[in-house]
């Protein structure tokens, strides 16, 4: 098997260890990596055994894929260039500012028939895949996300910044198209919306309840999921997976419920999410978070935004 060339762009935080496990790849070589703060990318280029590229174009020349973990308004125009130069791109989550932008960007991958992955690091975790195996007709989905205050994604609202997680999460479970939404969303430390709320109904009927905080004392991460006969809640930061099931007809006296509790490795979800994108390139086939699928995540995150704003007026 030949060797795929990669590498990232922006090793803050979370690029940092986009690079780490590219170097940890079997048959991935890890050409470089580019950074504003040149002594950041020296650092991480020693540590991963890399060159550090004094310019993205130069590192986009030198590979057939790219990360892009960059602050997001950068997103649009790093990845274009990375695609129009045929190159397939991992970009962070949102892939975009705007749906517009991620729409171009979906197109441009097309066109060329590169993979465009988007990292919305929930989906490769490990309780909600088990999780899934039982997810039939769900009609309600309340979801929890709450942090303390940290800069990094201060720069956009608590929507893009965290809510849109649980938003990726809930549209990848109800096959349905949003068709009302109701929002409000408050500033408590930035000047952007740092506490928010949304109630999403769905033209299937199904419904869902998104709560988002980065200035909370405490993390939170569940999912709870309602449909016929079972209840299951998700806690995406134990990695467990809460099942309350009818298990017979009920005649009004016991109660047919049988409950179960599920816990599974924490794992690597980086580390699965960076090897799919991998896999989809070397096997030419889908990637589990598509262009496409950023396009449409963000679409609703800004009609929640739009009504926000108006209810604020």
């Amino acid at each position: 098997m030949s060797l795929l060339n990669v590498g990232v762009i922006g090793v803050g935080y979370l690029g940092r260890f986009h690079a780490q496990k590219y170097a940890q790849l079997p048959d991935v070589n890890l050409v470089g990596v580019f950074d504003v703060d040149k002594a950041r990318a020296a650092s991480v280029a020693a540590e991963c055994d890399c060159d550090a590229f004094a310019d993205s174009a130069a590192l986009i020349a030198a590979v057939d894929a790219l990360s892009i973990a960059t602050n997001t308004p950068s997103h649009y125009e790093l990845a274009g260039s990375c695609l129009a130069e045929n190159r397939h791109v991992f970009v962070e989550k949102p892939i975009a500012e705007t749906s517009t932008e991620a729409g171009k960007l979906a197109d441009i991958a097309a066109q060329n028939q590169l993979k465009l992955q988007v990292g919305h690091i929930e989906r490769f975790n490990p309780a909600l895949t088990a999780a899934r195996e039982y997810m039939r007709d769900v009609r309600f989905i309340e979801c929890h996300r709450l942090a303390a205050f940290k800069h990094r994604g201060a720069d956009v609202d608590v929507v893009l910044d965290l809510m849109i997680h649980d938003l990726d999460i809930i549209l990848s479970i109800i096959d349905a198209q949003p068709v009302q939404v109701s929002a409000m969303g408050l500033p408590v430390l930035t000047d952007k919306v740092d506490i928010a709320n949304a109630r999403i109904e769905f033209d299937n009927g199904a419904v869902a309840n998104v709560t988002a905080s980065r200035v909370s004392t405490g993390p939170q991460r569940k999912l709870r999921v309602f449909q016929a006969h079972q209840y299951m809640g998700v806690d995406f930061g134990d990695v467990s997976v809460q099942r309350v099931t009818r298990s017979a007809s009920w005649d009004g006296t016991d109660e047919p419920l049988e409950l179960s509790e599920l816990n599974y490795d924490k794992g690597d979800a980086l580390r699965a999410e960076v090897e799919s994108f991998v896999a989809a390139i070397r096997e030419n086939q889908p990637v589990v978070v598509s262009g496409r699928d950023g396009q449409r995540v963000l679409e609703l995150a800004e009609t929640i935004l739009d009504r926000m704003a108006h209810n604020s007026r």
